[in-house]
């Protein structure tokens, strides 16, 4: 028996679970392929859905050959004959959890969209893949939900191997599964149809399951910035138990009136991260036109912003970020290469990094830059910019938008990228000099 698609997959896997009161169930899709599946499961008895992200810890010399797999709540499994087998040491998988801790912190972000995860105190887990073949990955999930506080764990999965159910025993309450062929091979061999689920996919999915639900700042005011003497106006807005708090720097000098940037940031609280949207320049700097390339003078107008919120009694020794567009990505870049404070990511939509010139090689800070996919000019300029960078750094095309974003959805897209940047990075360790990886 083969499936057409994931559809018809969770379809006829859902017929299996009617049995589970929607009221008391939460649906978990893992990413991405085992979301289409959950959603139709979800659907079918009436459960929200959500995703748990778990994270593969490759061999270091071989990545593409799991040593085992983490999860939420510091969970974590180990293929012990596999590390022995291939002589891994302590430090090692420490390191390779270190980079995947980071990267699923990232992904959770991205794909929620600043939503917090489902509650499953007192609940029943159903945990659903597009197919298993090691169940390396189920078995941290389950460890994961458990956790989260869900009173019984379910994996449910169209296909699997015939001890599919031993190797989850003592791990999962219940296992179901439409067929366990032998031999197995992989899960994609019973698909007709087995296409990439893209990230996309899986947040549409998802906004499916119910409203978005806005966070709304603890700290919300405006303020003046002192930048040695001339008086910039701006809004300073910091959630509950924030995780840190970026700056934002627009080439226009209106940062703090941007729509663009203002929706940026609003999805920046739903993580947990504070904004400080602010003007570069005055009125009057700004009617002429050749302030707005003045890098130099934008750099030090977001230092100077900088200093002045470490001096603010919210501060409390946030981690800080920089979020730059147009002629303000360079602005961030420059600043991020000068400052005297440690700076713990800087993203970049639609900007001119190349701008930065000759400082990009000084630049420490992790740098994502979020470029549209039809705004080819800007695009080759940030691959040229990126060629120069000797920090951690990651270029992000946005398949269908233009220069501003305008098109729907992509400016959604990018704001969630930039979340999952922040919310990765500003928790992390703050590199201290350049020369790190690029990735």
């Amino acid at each position: 028996m083969r499936f057409r698609n994931r559809v018809e997959a969770g379809q006829r896997l859902a017929n299996r679970l009617q049995s589970f009161d929607g009221e008391a169930t939460v649906v978990l899709g893992l990413p991405r392929g085992g979301v289409p599946i959950a959603r139709e499961v979800a659907d079918r008895i009436g459960a929200p859905l959500d995703v748990i992200i778990v994270r593969k810890l490759g061999l270091p010399r071989q990545p593409e050959l799991a040593m085992g797999a983490i999860g939420g709540g510091n969970t974590r499994f180990l293929n012990e004959d596999v590390i022995r087998l291939a002589s891994v040491t302590e430090d090692q998988i420490a390191k390779v959890e270190a980079a995947e801790r980071a990267e699923l912190q990232r992904r959770s972000v991205l794909l929620r969209g600043g939503r917090p995860p489902l509650d499953l105190v007192g609940k029943t887990a159903i945990i659903v893949d597009d197919g298993f073949a090691t169940g390396s990955t189920a078995r941290v999930a389950c460890q994961a939900a458990r956790k989260m506080g869900a009173a019984t764990v379910i994996v449910a999965v169209p296909v699997a191997p015939l001890d599919a159910a031993e190797r989850l025993m003592g791990i999962a309450d219940g296992f179901v599964t439409l067929m366990s062929p032998e031999p197995f091979g992989a899960v994609g061999n019973f698909y007709e149809h087995f296409t990439q689920v893209t990230d996309r996919e899986v947040v549409e999915l998802l906004e499916k399951s119910g409203p978005r639900r806005p966070t709304l700042p603890a700290t919300s005011r405006e303020v003046i910035i002192d930048a040695n003497g001339v008086r910039l106006p701006g809004h300073l807005d910091i959630p509950e138990n924030s995780i840190g708090m970026v700056l934002f720097a627009h080439g226009s000098g209106s940062s703090r009136h941007s729509p663009r940037n203002r929706f940026v940031a609003e999805q920046l609280h739903g993580a947990g991260i504070g904004t400080l949207l602010f003007d570069l320049l005055t009125k009057e700097e700004e009617a002429n036109r050749s302030n707005v390339f003045d890098i130099d003078l934008l750099a030090g107008r977001l230092r100077s912003a900088t200093r002045w919120f470490l001096s603010q009694p919210e501060s409390n020794g946030s981690p800080i970020g920089y979020f730059g567009a147009s002629t303000g990505a360079a602005a961030a870049l420059v600043a991020a290469a000068d400052s005297p404070f440690p700076i713990s990511a800087v993203v970049s939509r639609g900007g001119r990094a190349d701008l930065a010139g000759s400082r990009l090689g000084e630049v420490a800070a992790p740098t994502l830059l979020i470029v549209g996919g039809n705004d080819p000019v800007v695009l080759d300029l940030n691959r040229k910019a990126a060629a120069k960078l000797r920090c951690e750094w990651r270029i992000r095309v946005i398949p269908e938008a233009t220069h501003l974003f305008e098109e729907p959805g992509t400016l959604e897209e990018a704001a969630a990228e930039a979340s999952a940047w922040f919310a990765a990075h500003l928790t992390a360790p703050h590199p201290a000099k350049a020369g790190g990886r690029n990735r």
